[in-house]
C-alpha cells in the first residue's frame, strides 16, 4: 500500500509477501552538483499470512539493500533516520574485548619498542640471502605473537608492518607465506581495516598473480575470502553452471574486484572529503572560489575515470574467465540507428572506413562488378575471396539449397564469426536471418539501408505490445519504430547528432590507448595534437581525460589501436560499442578464421615433420597425403568434410609423411584458437570414436609444448569427462583420456582442482567398476585430486563471491546514473549486461536435458535411442498402444523442442500416430501435451515445441502404427531446451532495485503535490525524464525486449501506480489533486483559443500529464503461477496443454487506469449536477446540456483519447448526476429530451430540414444513452411514447423513427417504443389480410350468384349491370390502423363511439366490414380462457380530400368538419361539439389549421370560435388550376403527457400504501405482483369511453423507492427484500 509506514518511516511492498524498510543512515556524501546525498541502508523482509515479518531469506540475518538518497527522498520517506545516526563510537565494535588483556603504560611501551625492532629485524632478514626463510620465520612468528593485542594495532601501522607483511605475503618461500598470512589474521582479529590495507595495496599492483605458485595464492585467496565473506549480495546461483576457474585467473579476478571497490569507495567520499574544507576556509575572492571548484570537479573526473577504467578492466577479465567471450558477436550497428527498446544487432550501413584487409591482387569482374563461384578452380579459393570482399549490408544471392534457404533467395550479409555455419544473412524470403556457410553465397553488389531499417523494426519492441493496451484506438498517441515504452514526446531528441564523441565513447577509446606501450600512447598523444588548434598544448593525464574529440579523429585513433593494441586486447576492442559505431571494419576482419580454419593449418605441420606423439603406438604409423587435383581442394569449410579427411589423415597407416613431433610448429601448438576449435569439435562429435581419439592425440601433442597460460587448459577437462562418460565401456577411448587429465594434473595443481569440482572422482570409480584394475594411472590421478579437495570450496566460494559482487556493482552503477540522469561511461557495460540480460537464447541439447529414459520393453535396448546412431533402433514387445518412452527432465530445463527419429523402412513397425504426456509424478502422467500423426515419409518427427512450463516427466506413447503393425521402432530423440542462465537472477535484483528506487521518487513526489496541488504540473517533467532515461539505458544496454519489458514494467509499477493512486485519493472534504487538476482544465478550455495564452500553457501541461498517465494499463494476473499454458504458435496443433491449474481464474490487480477513470467520472459528475442545478429552467435547457456533453466528451479524448475506460467513466458521470435529480426535476428533464427529440425529427422531415438539424440530432442521442439503466429512463419512456405516437399517426418518417430507436432503444425498459413500430408492420400485415379477405367474399358472392337454378339468367344479367354502375364510382382508398393499447398512449378524449354517425355511408361500410374481420379473426383463435378483443374507433388518424386542385393532408376530426360542409354552407362549431363529442380543446386544436390564414374554412368569430359558424372562403383555394399539396395537421401540442404520468404515479403511491396497510410486512416482489394485478383488475373493470391505463413492472418498482424513501414504509434491516408499514 503507498503511504504505509513503520516506525514513522516508509514500508515498500516489493513483492506479495516482500517489503522493504529504511533501517540505517550509514554516511553522506556531495554529489557531482553538490547536494548531499545520504547512503540507506534498506532492510528486507517477508511478511507471513499472519502479518508478521521476517527475514527475507531463510537464514537468521536478513537481506539489506545500501542506496544513496538525496535530501528531498530522505525526508519524505525515511525522516526517522535524520539526526540519529549513529556515529563510529556508538556502533557495537566487532572486537573480542572479553579476550584482550590489560596492561600498564611501561608494559605496553616496552611491547611497542619490542614491536619496531622485530620489524627492523626482519627488514634485515629479508636482505640476507642464507638462511632467509627458517630466520624470518621465527621472527614473523613472535611478530603474530604481538598482532594479537589488540592495544598494539596502532603501533603495526607507524612502523610500516603492513608494508613488510605484502612482501611476505608474496615470497617464494611456502612457509613464509604461512607463517605472514597467521600475522595478518592476528592483526585483523582486532583491526580489520588493517587487512584491508594490505589485501587492496596487493590487488594493486598488476601481474602479481604471475610471482606467486599455487600455494602463495591459496593463502592469498583464504585472505580475500575472510575479507568478502561478511558481504552479504542476497543472489544464489544455485541451478546455474558456472564455469571452473582455475587459482591464477580466480587470483586475478578478485584483484581486480577489490581493485573496483576501493575506487568505489574513494569515488563516493569525494564529496565528503573536500566538504569540510570548503565549509572551514575563509571568504576568498570569486577566482579562489572558482579556482578550488574546478580542482575539486577535477579531482572527481580523475577518480571517476580512474574507478571506470578499473571497472573495464574487471568486466573484460570476468568476460573472459566466465567463457563469454568465445560466443562474442562484434555489435553491429549504425551510427545513428532509430530508437529502440533493446540494444540488438542491426546492420552495419556503408561508413567510408580503412578496412583491415589484406589487399588482393586484382581479378576478374563481373557486370556487378564482382566474381561467381564458376571462376574459381576451388571451393577454397573462392571462400578466400568472399571473405575478403563481403561487408556487411551488403547484397548476396543463395548459391544452394540449405535447411530453410532456397537456391536463389536473396538478402543482406550481416556478419560473421568462427561459428559454423559462420555467415549470418538476413534472408528477405524468410524475413529473418539465417546462418549458412560460405561457399554458399554470392556477393551480389552495395546494400542500402532498407534491411536495416526492417532489422531494426523487427527487433525494436514496445511494453505497449507486453502491457495490456484497451481494445479502443488512441488517436493521439506517438508510435515511434521502436522504444520501451512508446510514449508521446518520449523519444524525441534521445539521439541527437553529435560531431564529437561523447565522455562514454572517448573513455572506452582512452581505456585501450592506456593498454599500449609508452612510446605507443605518445604517439597517440601526437595523432590528438594534430587535431587540436592548439598544438602545442600538452596532454597530461588529466588533459586527456576531459578531451573532447572528432569522430573522424576517432576514426585515426582505432585504426591505430587494429595494429598496435596487444592481441589479448583485439578481441575486446572489435566488440567495443565505440568500434561499431566509428569504425565498421570489413565482415571478417584479417587474422579470423573459422571453426576449422586452424585444423587444416596443424595438420599441414603434422604432414610435412617427423616425429612422435608419445600417447599411442598407432601414432608411428606413416600417413600418405596424395594430392589432390588441381582444379579441388579439400572442402576445409565444410566440418564433416574436414572431419573425414582429418581421421584419414590421422588414423590410416601408409607411406609418406611421418609425424614428427620434434619439429612440431609452435605456431599451431600455441594458437588459442586452434585450442578452442579442437575442444568445440570434442563436444560436438562426441559419439564418434575416431574422431575424439583424434582430437585427444592433437591436444597432447599441444601439451608436449606445455607452458603455462599460454593456453586455457582447463576447459578441456569437462568434454574430457564428458567423452570418457560416452565411451565408458571401451577401455582404449578411457585409458587415453585418464592418461591426458593425468599429465594435465600433473603439470598443474589447478587444473586438479578443476578436476575435482567436476567430478573426475566419480568418473574415475565408474571406470574401475568397469575395468576393474585394468587400467592405468587411475590411482595416482585420484590421489592428486583427493589432495586438492580441499581447495575446491574455497575456489567456489569465491566464484560466487566475486560473481554476485560485480551483479551488486552493476546494479549500483545503474542506480548510480539512474539518480544523476547521467549516461553510463564504463566501457563493456554492455557487454557484461548482455550476458547477464540472455534469457532463454543459449539452448541446452541432447542429455543435458534429461536425467534418465525408460521404456516400456526390452529395456536393455533403451540406450539405442541415444546413441546417436541413425541405424539402430529401439524395438517394443508389447500389444498395439502400449508401448511408450518416458524421459526424466532435469530441473528447470522447459523444452523448446522435442522430436523423435522414424524410418521409412520399417514398414509397419514405424510409428503412425504418437500421443505425448506430460506429468510431476510417475504415478501421474495424465496431461496431454500433444498428439502427432505421422505420414509413411516422415523421418524426424517434432512432438513439441516452445512450451510455457517446465514438465519433471515426459512421455512419449506410440498409439498406432502404420498398416496396423503391433510392435514400433523408434530410432531416437532429441530434446532441445533453454540453457539456465544469469537472467532470473539478475531479473530478480535488477526489478528489486528499481521498484524500491522508483517507489521511493514516487513518494517524495506525491508528498510534494500534497502539499502544493501545482506542483501536479512539474510532475510531467520529472516521470518524464525518468522514463526517458530508463528508455536510454534500454537503447544502450538491454540486448533483447524481455528485458526491456522486465525493466520497462517495473519502473511504471513503481512510478505511475502510487502516483496515480495518491493524486487520485480525495481529501477529507476536498477533491483529489487530480480532480482539482481536470476541473481547472475544463475551465480554461473556453479561454484557450490562443496558443500561447496561460490557459493554453496550463492545458498542454495538463494534457502532457494525463497522456504519460494513462499510456500503458499496469493492471496484470495476480498470481504468475495460475496463468493457464498458452497454446504456442507452433506447427500442427503442438504444445496442447490443458493442466488443471488453468480451470483456476486469476484475479487482477488494480489498475491505474481505473482509478484515473474513476477520477475522471467524478469531476464529470460534478459538472453535470452544477449544470443541472442552474440550467434546468431555462428554455435552450437541452441545447445547453448537448453543448455540455461535446466540451466534456472532447476534453476527454483530448486528455485521455478514446479509451473504453474513459468513455465508461463518461457515462458514469452523467448518468450518477442524474440519478440525484429529484422526482420533480427528473420528470421535466426527461419531458424537455423527449420534446427535443420530437421537434428535432419533425424538423428534420419538414421542408426545410437539412443534414445540420440531423447532426445535432445526432449529438444529442449520444449523452441520451446515459439514461440506460437509470429510473429516469421509465419516465423519459412515458413521454417519448407520446410523441412519437402523434409523429407517427401523422405519417412521420418510420426510417427515422427506427433508426433513433434503435440507437437509444437501451433508455427504454418496457420496449414501448419497440412495440409501437413493431405494431404498424403488425397493422400493415392486417390490412393486407384484410384485401384478401374481401376478395374471398366477393368470389364467395359471385360464385353464389352463378349457381345454376338458383338464379334466372336475365336476373344474373340485371346484377352484373349494377355492379358495373356501381363500380364506375370512385371508391375511397381506407386503410385501418390497428393500435394496441398496451403501448399506444390514447387518450379516451379522443375516443370515436359510432362511425357510422359522423362519416358517409361508403366509409362506415367500410369500416363495419373491418369489424366483422377483426370479430370473426378473433374468434377464430379458439382460446378458452382468451378474452376477445375489440376495436375502439379512435379521431386520430389522418385522411386526404380533394379541394379542387388541391390535395388536403388532414386528420379524421378535420375531415368529418370538412365533409359537414359539402351539404351545408355554413356549421356551427357548437353543433360540431355536440356531434363528436369531444372536448373544446380537441376540436379547437384540430381546427385551428383548418381557419388559419393558408386553411379552406373561415370562422364568423375568429376571436371565440366556440361561438361561430364554418364555411368556406370566398376565393377557392382549388381555382389556379395548378394542382398542389397542403398540409393542414395539426402541430404538436404538449397537454397532457405529463398530466397522465402524475396521476398514474399518485394511483400507484397510494395502491401501495393501501396494500401495505392491510398485510403490515410484505416481500417486495409479492409487493409487486399484487400492484400489477389491481391496475389489471382496474384496467378491466373501466368503462368504454375511458382512458388506458398501462403499468409496468419498472413503474412499480421505482413508486416503491419512492414511497422508501419518503418514509411511508422501510425495509427489515435483517432482511432488505421484505417491506415493513
Amino acid at each position: 500500500m503507498v503511504g504505509e509506514r513503520r516506525n514513522g518511516n516508509l514500508l515498500v511492498q516489493l513483492g506479495p509477501r516482500l517489503q522493504a524498510y529504511p533501517e540505517e543512515l550509514i554516511r553522506q556524501r556531495r554529489n557531482h552538483d553538490g547536494q548531499t546525498e545520504y547512503l540507506i541502508r534498506w532492510c528486507l523482509v517477508t511478511s507471513g499470512s499472519d502479518g508478521a515479518a521476517g527475514p527475507a531469506s531463510g537464514e537468521s540475518k536478513p537481506e539489506n539493500i545500501l542506496m544513496w538518497m538525496s535530501t528531498e527522498d530522505v525526508y519524505a520517506n525515511c525522516p526517522g533516520l535524520l539526526g540519529k545516526r549513529k556515529t563510529d563510537v556508538q556502533r557495537p565494535l566487532q572486537l573480542e574485548a572479553g579476550h584482550d588483556v590489560t596492561f600498564d603504560e611501561v608494559e605496553l611501551s616496552d611491547m611497542k619498542d619490542d614491536v619496531k625492532n622485530l620489524v627492523c629485524r626482519a627488514r634485515k632478514q629479508m636482505a640476507k640471502k642464507r638462511d632467509f626463510s627458517i630466520s624470518i620465520t621465527h621472527t614473523i612468528h613472535v611478530l603474530s605473537a604481538y598482532a594479537g593485542i589488540g592495544s598494539l594495532v596502532g603501533v603495526f601501522k607507524e612502523t610500516g608492518a603492513l608494508n613488510l607483511l605484502m612482501e611476505l605475503l608474496c615470497n617464494k618461500e611456502t612457509q613464509t607465506r604461512r607463517s605472514a598470512g597467521k600475522m595478518l589474521r592476528a592483526l585483523a582479529s582486532h583491526d580489520a581495516g588493517s587487512r584491508a590495507y594490505v589485501l587492496l595495496s596487493l590487488s594493486q599492483q598488476d601481474g602479481i598473480e604471475q610471482h606467486m605458485d599455487f600455494d602463495n595464492r591459496y593463502t592469498l585467496l583464504e585472505l580475500f575470502a575472510e575479507t568478502t565473506s561478511s558481504e552479504e549480495h542476497g543472489i544464489s546461483f544455485e541451478g546455474i553452471h558456472l564455469p571452473q576457474i582455475p587459482g591464477k585467473l580466480l587470483f586475478s579476478l578478485v584483484k581486480r574486484y577489490l581493485c573496483v571497490t576501493s575506487l568505489m569507495d574513494k569515488l563516493n567520499t569525494a564529496g565528503a572529503e573536500s566538504n569540510p574544507d570548503r565549509q572551514e576556509a575563509s571568504p576568498s575572492p570569486a577566482s579562489s572560489s572558482s579556482c578550488a571548484a574546478h580542482q575539486t570537479d577535477r579531482v572527481r573526473v580523475q577518480r571517476e575515470f580512474d574507478f571506470t577504467v578499473a571497472m573495464a578492466n574487471l568486466i573484460s577479465e570476468l568476460v573472459r574467465v566466465m567463457g563469454w567471450d568465445r560466443n562474442r558477436q562484434p555489435p553491429d550497428g549504425a551510427a545513428h540507428s532509430p530508437p529502440r527498446s533493446c540494444a540488438s544487432p542491426v546492420a552495419l550501413s556503408n561508413v567510408a572506413a580503412p578496412a583491415v584487409t589484406a589487399s588482393s591482387p586484382p581479378k576478374k569482374q563481373t557486370a556487378n562488378g564482382y566474381k561467381t563461384r564458376s571462376d574459381f578452380t576451388s571451393r577454397s579459393a573462392y571462400v578466400e575471396y568472399v571473405q575478403d570482399n563481403l561487408k556487411s549490408g551488403m547484397q548476396v544471392r543463395m548459391l544452394e539449397d540449405y535447411e530453410e534457404v532456397s537456391a536463389g533467395d536473396e538478402g543482406e550479409f550481416r556478419y560473421s564469426n568462427d561459428g559454423s555455419p559462420p555467415v549470418q544473412v538476413y534472408w528477405n524470403a524468410l524475413s529473418r536471418t539465417y546462418w549458412v556457410h560460405w561457399h554458399m553465397v554470392e556477393v551480389q553488389g552495395g546494400g542500402s539501408s532498407s534491411q536495416a531499417e526492417k532489422e531494426t523494426q523487427e527487433k525494436a519492441s514496445t511494453l505497449t505490445e507486453a502491457l495490456r493496451l484497451t481494445a479502443v484506438s488512441q488517436t493521439f498517441f506517438s508510435k515511434p519504430p521502436g522504444g520501451l515504452y512508446s510514449l508521446p514526446y518520449l523519444s524525441e531528441g534521445l539521439h541527437p547528432e553529435r560531431r564529437a564523441l561523447s565522455r562514454a565513447e572517448w573513455w572506452e577509446i582512452l581505456f585501450f590507448i592506456k593498454k599500449l606501450e609508452l612510446k605507443q600512447q605518445q604517439e597517440v598523444c601526437s595523432i590528438l595534437l594534430q587535431s587540436l588548434e592548439d598544438q602545442e598544448a600538452e596532454l597530461d593525464d588529466s588533459s586527456l581525460i576531459g578531451l573532447s574529440v572528432h569522430g573522424d579523429v576517432a576514426k585515426k585513433l582505432l585504426h591505430y589501436l587494429t595494429q598496435k593494441l596487444p592481441s589479448a586486447c583485439q578481441s575486446d576492442l572489435l566488440c567495443s560499442h565505440t568500434f561499431s559505431k566509428h569504425y565498421i571494419g570489413s565482415a571478417t576482419p584479417e587474422g579470423s578464421r573459422g571453426l576449422l580454419g586452424a585444423v587444416p593449418a596443424a595438420i599441414d605441420l603434422m604432414l610435412q615433420t617427423d616425429g612422435q606423439t608419445g600417447s599411442s603406438s598407432r601414432d608411428q604409423s606413416t600417413v600418405d597425403r596424395p594430392d589432390p587435383p588441381a582444379e579441388t581442394s579439400p572442402p576445409w569449410t565444410d566440418r564433416i568434410g574436414a572431419l573425414e579427411l582429418q581421421s584419414e589423415l590421422l588414423l590410416s597407416g601408409g607411406k609418406g609423411h611421418k609425424l614428427r613431433g620434434s619439429l612440431w610448429s609452435s605456431q599451431v601448438t600455441r594458437s588459442r584458437d586452434t585450442y578452442q576449435d579442437l575442444v568445440r569439435l570434442m563436444e560436438q562429435h562426441r559419439a564418434d570414436r575416431a574422431v575424439q581419439l583424434s582430437i585427444l592425440r592433437i591436444l597432447n601433442k599441444f601439451l608436449d609444448s606445455y607452458q603455462e597460460d599460454m593456453l586455457p587448459w582447463h576447459e578441456s577437462i569437462e568434454p574430457c569427462l564428458s567423452s570418457m562418460t560416452a565411451f565408458i565401456g571401451d577401455r582404449e577411448v578411457v585409458q587415453q583420456f585418464i592418461r591426458f587429465l593425468y599429465r594435465l594434473a600433473s603439470l598443474n595443481k589447478d587444473y586438479t582442482v578443476v578436476m575435482c569440482r567436476l567430478g573426475t572422482k566419480e568418473a574415475l570409480g565408474k571406470a574401475l567398476d568397469k575395468h576393474s584394475t585394468n587400467l592405468l594411472l587411475v590411482t595416482e590421478l585420484r590421489d592428486l585430486i583427493t589432495d586438492c579437495e580441499k581447495y575446491a570450496s574455497l575456489y567456489k566460494k569465491m566464484t560466487t563471491s566475486v560473481l554476485a559482487g560485480c551483479i551488486q556493482l552493476v546494479l549500483g552503477q545503474i542506480e548510480e546514473h539512474r539518480r544523476s540522469h547521467q549516461p553510463i561511461n564504463i566501457p563493456f557495460f554492455d557487454v557484461f549486461l548482455r550476458n547477464l540480460c540472455q534469457g532463454s537464447s543459449v539452448e541446452l541439447k541432447e542429455d543435458k536435458c534429461w536425467e534418465k529414459v525408460e521404456v516400456s520393453s526390452n529395456h536393455h535396448r533403451a540406450n539405442k535411442l541415444t546413441d546417436k546412431n541413425p541405424k539402430s533402433y529401439w524395438e517394443s514387445n508389447g500389444c498395439t498402444g502400449s508401448h511408450f518412452i518416458t524421459i526424466y527432465m532435469h530441473k528447470g530445463v522447459v523444452i523448446r523442442q522435442l522430436a523423435v527419429q522414424v524410418a521409412s523402412e520399417d514398414s509397419s513397425y514405424m510409428p503412425a500416430r504418437v500421443l505425448v504426456l506430460g506429468g510431476d509424478d510417475p504415478t501421474n502422467i495424465s496431461t496431454e501435451l500433444n498428439t502427432v500423426n505421422v505420414t509413411p515419409s516422415a523421418s524426424r518427427v517434432v512432438l513439441l515445441e516452445n512450451m510455457t512450463r517446465f514438465w519433471s516427466i515426459i512421455q512419449i506413447r506410440v498409439k498406432r502404427c502404420q498398416q496396423g503393425g503391433i510392435d514400433t521402432r523408434v530410432h531416437g530423440f532429441e530434446v532441445l531446451g533453454p540453457k539456465p542462465t544469469f537472467w532470473p537472477v539478475f531479473k530478480e535484483q535488477l526489478c528489486c532495485r528499481t521498484y524500491l528506487f522508483y517507489s521511493t521518487k514516487a513518494h517524495t513526489w506525491c508528498q510534494e503535490v500534497m502539499e502544493d496541488k501545482m506542483q501536479l504540473l512539474q510532475l510531467f517533467n520529472k516521470l518524464n525524464s525518468a522514463l526517458r532515461h530508463e528508455q536510454m539505458f534500454a537503447d544502450r544496454f538491454l540486448p533483447d525486449p524481455e528485458a526491456a519489458e522486465a525493466l520497462g514494467r517495473t519502473c511504471w509499477e513503481a512510478l505511475i501506480t502510487p502516483i496515480v493512486h495518491s493524486i487520485t485519493l480525495p481529501e477529507s472534504s476536498a477533491p483529489s489533486p487530480l480532480s482539482w487538476l481536470l476541473s481547472e482544465y475544463l475551465r480554461n478550455a473556453e479561454s484557450t483559443r490562443r496558443c500561447k495564452s496561460r490557459a493554453a500553457i496550463f492545458n498542454s501541461r495538463v494534457r502532457r500529464l494525463t497522456h504519460l498517465l494513462v499510456h500503458v494499463d499496469t493492471s496484470r494476473l495476480d498470481s504468475e503461477e495460475l496463468k493457464p499454458p498458452v497454446k504456442s504458435n507452433g506447427k500442427e496443433g503442438k504444445n496442447k496443454e490443458t493442466p488443471a491449474a488453468s480451470l483456476a481464474k486469476p484475479r487482477l490487480k488494480s489498475s491505474s487506469i481505473a482509478g484515473i477513470a474513476l477520477c475522471w467520472q467524478g469531476v464529470v459528475q460534478r459538472q453535470v449536477k452544477k449544470f443541472l442545478e442552474s440550467s434546468c429552467s431555462l428554455p435552450d435547457f437541452v441545447e445547453r446540456y448537448r453543448t455540455l456533453y461535446l466540451r466534456l466528451k472532447n476534453a476527454m479524448e483530448e486528455l485521455f483519447g478514446q479509451q473504453t475506460a474513459f468513455v465508461l467513466a463518461l457515462r458514469h458521470g452523467f448518468s450518477s448526476a442524474l440519478l440525484q435529480l429529484s422526482i420533480l426535476r427528473a420528470m421535466h428533464v426527461s419531458e424537455r429530451f423527449s420534446q427535443y427529440i420530437d421537434s428535432t425529427i419533425q424538423a428534420s422531415g419538414a421542408a426545410s430540414g437539412s443534414t445540420e438539424t440531423l447532426q445535432r440530432l445526432q449529438q444529442f442521442l449520444e449523452p441520451m444513452l446515459f439514461l440506460s439503466g437509470l429510473e429516469l429512463a421509465n419516465t423519459f419512456e412515458h413521454f417519448y411514447r407520446y410523441y412519437l405516437g402523434d409523429r407517427l399517426l401523422a405519417q412521420g418518417n418510420v426510417w427515422l423513427e427506427s433508426a433513433v430507436i434503435d440507437q437509444i432503444g437501451s433508455c427504454f425498459p418496457s420496449r414501448f417504443p419497440q412495440q409501437m413500430l413493431k405494431n404498424l408492420s403488425e397493422s400493415a400485415e392486417l390490412q393486407q389480410e384484410f384485401h384478401l379477405y374481401r376478395l374471398q367474399q366477393l368470389d364467395r358472392c359471385l360464385q353464389e350468384h352463378d349457381q345454376v337454378g338458383k338464379n334466372p339468367p336475365n336476373r344474373l344479367q340485371i346484377m352484373e349491370e349494377e355492379w358495373v354502375e356501381s363500380d364506375e364510382e370512385t371508391e375511397a382508398e381506407v386503410q385501418v390502423l390497428v393500435l394496441s393499447p398496451r403501448c399506444w398512449a390514447v387518450s379516451s378524449l379522443c375516443f370515436l363511439d359510432e362511425p357510422t354517425k359522423h362519416f358517409p355511408e361508403e366509409l362506415c361500410s367500410y369500416l363495419d366490414q373491418f369489424t366483422q374481420f377483426y370479430s370473426h379473426s378473433q374468434s377464430m383463435l379458439g382460446l378458452s380462457h382468451w378474452k376477445p378483443r375489440r376495436l375502439q374507433w379512435t379521431w386520430l388518424g389522418h385522411a386526404e380530400l380533394q379541394f379542387g386542385c388541391l390535395k388536403l393532408h388532414v386528420s379524421t376530426l378535420q375531415m368529418f368538419i370538412l365533409l359537414q360542409l359539402n351539404s351545408h354552407q355554413e356549421v356551427p362549431v357548437e353543433a360540431l361539439l355536440k356531434a363528436t363529442g369531444l372536448s373544446a380543446a380537441v376540436l379547437l386544436h384540430a381546427l385551428q389549421p383548418l381557419i388559419s390564414e393558408g386553411g379552406p374554412l373561415s370562422c364568423s368569430q375568429p376571436e371565440e370560435p366556440c361561438q361561430g359558424a364554418l364555411y368556406h372562403k370566398g376565393a377557392c383555394l382549388g381555382e389556379g388550376g395548378v394542382s398542389s399539396s397542403v398540409r393542414l395537421l395539426p402541430a404538436q401540442t404538449y397537454l397532457d403527457a405529463p398530466g397522465a404520468l402524475e396521476r398514474k404515479r399518485s394511483f400507484i403511491y397510494c395502491l401501495i400504501v393501501h396494500i401495505m396497510k392491510q398485510e403490515k410486512e410484505m416481500h417486495i416482489d409479492n409487493l409487486v405482483f399484487k400492484v400489477l394485478d389491481s391496475c389489471q383488475r382496474r384496467e378491466a373493470s373501466r368503462p368504454a369511453g375511458a382512458g388506458r391505463f398501462g403499468c409496468s413492472t419498472g413503474d412499480v418498482l421505482s413508486c416503491i423507492m419512492h414511497v422508501i424513501g419518503r418514509g411511508c414504509v422501510r425495509r427489515s434491516e435483517d432482511n432488505p427484500h421484505i417491506v415493513e408499514f
